[in-house]
């Protein structure tokens, strides 16, 4: 029950924490982009920060008054939030095309694919693991078997 109550507790903050790193990521994506010129630069930003808007608006959308026993709800939350971020990536991809006159389309979609990739890779890379000693442990002679490490973490 404990390794349950903390992974959902948890979920709220790895995705709070996903958003960080895609505005870190589209940060250093663009300065790094800056030795290419600054149209490859300015897309790679714009491509970042249409993925980490859309994901905050997904974010936003599934996790307010986020109530587990309910998981109907949270599902229905999941397709409205999905179709909206394809709906605000979309727009902002097609806002910028058509605003900004030598908009570099690989860059941005570079930009875009990055931070949508990368940001969840480094955050369930560097997440806090629950250790094997803070699983409770059986009584001797319970007949109930100890987790390994690699069952504790899961």
């Amino acid at each position: 029950m404990r390794l349950r109550d903390h992974n959902q507790l948890t979920q709220p903050r790895l995705a709070k924490r996903v958003l960080i790193l895609q505005a870190i990521l589209t940060l250093m994506a663009g300065l790094t982009a800056t030795a290419f010129g600054v149209m490859p630069a300015l897309s790679v930003l714009i491509g970042g920060l249409a993925c980490l808007v859309a994901n905050a608006a997904v974010v936003l959308w599934v996790f307010r008054d986020y109530q587990a026993p309910e998981p109907g709800q949270l599902l229905r939350r999941f397709y409205v939030a999905e179709v909206l971020k394809v709906l605000l990536s979309v727009g902002s991809f097609a806002i910028a095309v058509l605003t900004i006159e030598g908009l570099n389309l690989p860059a941005l979609l570079g930009g875009y694919f990055l931070v949508q990739v990368l940001a969840p890779i480094i955050a369930a890379q560097t997440a806090s693991k629950v250790r094997p000693d803070s699983v409770p442990k059986a009584a001797p002679g319970s007949g109930v078997r100890q987790p390994t490490p690699d069952q504790a973490t899961s």
